[in-house]
């Protein structure tokens, strides 16, 4: 491929950032239809079924050891720049896996729960649950609010929940796959 001009020359960063991108981007196609681009992507992946883990953080990690091993024989600012590569592949190969739009669940313990839900629907189009719950030092009741929306809604759910209860108590979970009910997102306009 002496013949073919490259992309990108001269800067080594840029150089490394590029194909960080270009390398995630190819692993994460391989490995979301089930392929695997080299012995590390297959140990990653098997791992990632026992192991609370991503592949995509696996696959870091375990090129760790050859970074460092690359480091003692190579030099260290070669061991490094592949480590920012597969860092940023990393970063790709779980976009890639899991997608732009994967959902979130919000569990918002609210003064104004009802409010809180009227308003999520009429600004979002989206539903949610109440659930009673028992505070464990207090004994004090309380509506549990849960919704699961798509995660480029995040930052709109977050607002409202800041509107409305600025101390509201709120934990967010990825949520790795959504069925059943009726998750789609209501017209509001």
């Amino acid at each position: 491929m002496h013949h073919t001009p490259a992309i990108i020359e001269g800067d080594t960063l840029l150089v490394t950032v590029v194909g960080g991108i270009i390398l995630g981007f190819g692993m994460g196609l391989a490995l979301r239809n089930g392929g695997a681009v080299d012995g590390i992507d297959m140990l990653a992946v098997l791992l990632a079924r026992k192991l609370p883990f991503g592949t995509s953080d696996l696959i870091l990690f375990l090129n760790l050891f050859v970074f460092i091993f690359v480091s003692t024989v190579f030099g260290l600012k070669g061991a490094i720049l592949s480590a920012i590569a597969y860092f940023i592949a990393s970063k790709v190969i779980h976009i890639v896996e899991e997608g732009l739009s994967g959902s979130k669940t919000f569990k918002i313990i609210t003064t104004e729960p009802k409010l809180m839900v009227e308003t999520i629907r009429d600004r979002l189009g989206r539903s949610a649950t109440y659930k009673e719950a028992y505070g464990g030092y207090t004994h004090e009741r309380f509506m549990e609010i849960t919704c699961v929306i798509n995660r480029l809604e995040e930052s709109k759910l977050k607002e409202i929940i800041n509107d409305i209860d600025d101390g509201a108590f709120v934990t967010i979970y990825d949520v790795a796959e959504v069925k059943g009910g009726n998750f789609r997102k209501s017209d509001i306009h």
